[in-house]
């Protein structure tokens, strides 16, 4: 078994024991959505510029802790001095140490739009998102098929949230092709066995529809990466463990985005 499936086990037997009244959580998803900007995460990623996706959370299964119960604010501004586009809240809460509650905490610090990143396997998943404040959710190729791929989109969409379907091989960005994905991650990490590789954002990033807004996930650490993926027609970054291990997190964000 797989981290990967160890994770993903252990999120359907949480969501199996722990309790939800969907009515209560459709309700809070319909006053989030009325409160904010639809679609801003999107908009966020279109601008003329190197758009950095700023990631918070405590540890990760490849890099063990990374910061021991962090400061959302904190981070979050620092991230928004620094000139990021958007920030990534890890909310995972076993093998990443995450809370789904940073996410309003780190939007309202840094005025930006958040992506919730979960391992995302049934709807209902969905609604706790959008109720949680996240503008756009992480979806994987690699558990879900076309089909789900394509519902799971629509549902965002009702609330004004978007989707952010990541891949890792050809098959995998098949399937999101073929779920209508306009915005298509691609992690150059392999979350089967964590081995980093930019030229898979490389790869694919050529074989993705025109008008897809591509980002390019895992193993950024400096600005040469950057010009790397920007080059092959990345349109935003999402950097996490090489900022949040940083003295100066504001600083670090700089460094990736000025020109």
């Amino acid at each position: 078994m797989t981290v990967l499936d160890q994770i993903v086990e252990r999120t359907r037997m949480r969501l199996r024991d722990e309790p939800m009244d969907i009515e209560d959580v459709r309700r809070a998803a319909r006053d989030r959505a009325a409160a904010k900007t639809p679609f801003a995460f999107r908009t966020a990623l279109q601008r003329d510029a190197v758009n950095v996706i700023a990631e918070i959370k405590s540890a990760s299964p490849s890099a063990g802790s990374i910061v021991d119960n962090p400061d959302v604010e904190s981070i979050a501004r620092d991230y928004a001095s620094g000139g990021a586009a958007a920030l990534s809240v890890v909310t995972e809460p076993e093998f990443f140490r995450g809370s789904a509650s940073w996410i309003a905490r780190a939007k309202s610090a840094a005025n930006l739009p958040a992506i919730m990143k979960d391992f995302i396997v049934e709807p209902s998943q969905l609604m706790r998102g959008i109720a949680a404040g996240a503008d756009a959710i992480l979806l994987l190729a690699s558990l879900l098929d076309a089909p789900r791929i394509l519902d799971f989109i629509g549902l965002l969409e009702e609330y004004g949230c978007d989707a952010l379907v990541e891949v890792h091989d050809e098959q995998e960005l098949e399937r999101a092709v073929e779920g209508g994905a306009r915005l298509i991650g691609v992690n150059n990490r392999d979350l089967r066995d964590f081995r980093v590789d930019l030229g898979t954002s490389e790869r694919l990033g050529a074989l993705m529809p025109e008008a897809t807004i591509r980002v390019a996930e895992s193993g950024i650490r400096n600005r040469a990466d950057v010009e790397r993926l920007r080059a092959a027609g990345f349109h935003a970054f999402l950097v996490g463990e090489s900022l949040l291990r940083q003295d100066d997190r504001a600083a670090a964000v700089r460094t990736l985005v000025t020109t």
